[in-house]
């Protein structure tokens, strides 16, 4: 446990951090399912609106740096090939 009241206080920011960061992620894993999903039954308008959400989504969690920003690359660009193709 933390003895300086700034390590509490830093302690106690990353706590709030990592809640919030594991809510983005749960959405953003939530959101790649339902995409991979419409793309799987083959619904082409269900596939490009979830991979829109998808998208925008994973765009600001890399802008949050909630995840890195290669990572959002590499799975808009495999979610659009899959998407568009």
């Amino acid at each position: 446990m933390a003895n300086l009241k700034s390590s509490k206080k830093d302690a106690r920011r990353t706590e709030r951090r990592t809640a919030r960061n594991k809510i983005v992620k749960s959405r953003l894993k939530t959101l790649r399912k339902k995409a991979d999903t419409a793309v799987q039954a083959g619904d082409k308008a269900g596939a490009k609106v979830a991979a829109a959400a998808y998208i925008s989504a994973v765009d600001k969690a890399a802008k949050t740096n909630v995840v890195h920003a290669n990572k959002a690359s590499r799975d808009k660009a495999a979610l659009s090939k899959a998407v568009f193709a």
